[in-house]
């Protein structure tokens, strides 16, 4: 098992299975199934908390989802963790701030690509917000669901991202 972990790239197929069934024990053991938008709202609403103290319960925001750190938080740890194992065991993980599609594109400039990285994250969470959910929330959990308004999400994030990728590296499908 633990040479399975040390590969570059995983089976796609056990990857999604395993997607699958923590998203089936999410939905057994908390009855919600597997999102991580909320959190990032959450981690706002601490961080705000810690500057303001408990006036951050006064917006109606925070009313409907309190800043606490809940099972989602958590969640989004456990993804930028194993992440981090992923690359370390596979020898793949090098710390840089330009990659270098990135620099071949747009040039070496790490504040660029920094500015660049906060604005795209920004607009992300916005969107997923503003939708409802993100990925993981539509594209796994309400796909799973079978509910339209996912179906009609994932179709998007793939139009935007195909498109995006094709304005930005000149990328041809």
């Amino acid at each position: 098992m633990l040479d399975y972990l040390k590969m570059d790239l995983w089976s796609p197929y056990l990857v999604g299975g395993g997607i699958g069934a923590l998203n089936i024990l999410a939905v057994l053991l908390s009855d919600r199934p597997i999102g991580c938008s909320t959190a990032y709202s959450r981690t706002s609403g601490i961080i705000e908390r810690l500057f303001r103290g408990s006036k951050v319960r006064d917006k109606a925001y925070y009313r409907k989802f309190e800043p606490v750190v809940d099972w989602e938080v958590m969640l989004v740890a456990g993804i930028i963790l194993g992440a981090f194992l992923s690359a370390s065991l596979s020898g793949e993980f090098r710390a840089e701030t330009v990659p270098a599609l990135w620099r071949e594109r747009f040039g070496p400039d790490p504040f660029l690509r920094i500015a660049a990285a906060f604005v795209g994250g920004a607009l992300l969470g916005l969107g997923a917000r503003w939708a409802g959910g993100c990925t993981s929330g539509h594209g796994i959990s309400g796909t799973a669901q079978l509910a339209a308004s996912s179906w009609l999400a994932v179709i998007c994030f793939f139009v935007g991202g195909v498109a995006t990728a094709m304005i930005l590296f000149g990328a041809r499908v």
